[in-house]
């Protein structure tokens, strides 16, 4: 895993960062955006442009929200995707972790 979707994401999802990402790898949640670990080449496009400052190189997460790097992993779990964000779509689903974040 190269990079890491944080708390200032949740319930905003600005989306500057889907537009930036040349390998299409950020998939859009119920409540936040996620980089795929598989498909990421770790070219950092997506963490210079998120306005909110919600993106870190996965060794640069603040500790109060290592958890996220653990719900960026899962929201892929058991998920088969057909291979870019685009031809997903959203997808309708969060980890626990993020679905226990409180609305903003």
């Amino acid at each position: 895993m190269a990079y890491v979707i944080a708390e200032p994401c949740v319930d905003i999802m600005d989306k500057s960062c889907t537009r930036e990402c040349p390998v299409d790898c950020i998939y859009e949640g119920n409540r936040m955006m996620y980089i795929n670990p598989e498909e990421c080449i770790d070219c950092g496009a997506c963490e210079a442009i998120c306005p909110m400052e919600a993106i870190f190189y996965v060794d640069e997460v603040p500790p109060e929200w290592n958890s996220y790097t653990q719900a960026n992993r899962d929201f892929f779990d058991g998920v088969e995707l057909p291979g870019g964000a685009k031809k997903a779509g959203k997808l309708e689903r969060d980890p626990a972790f993020v679905l226990s974040r409180p609305s903003k």
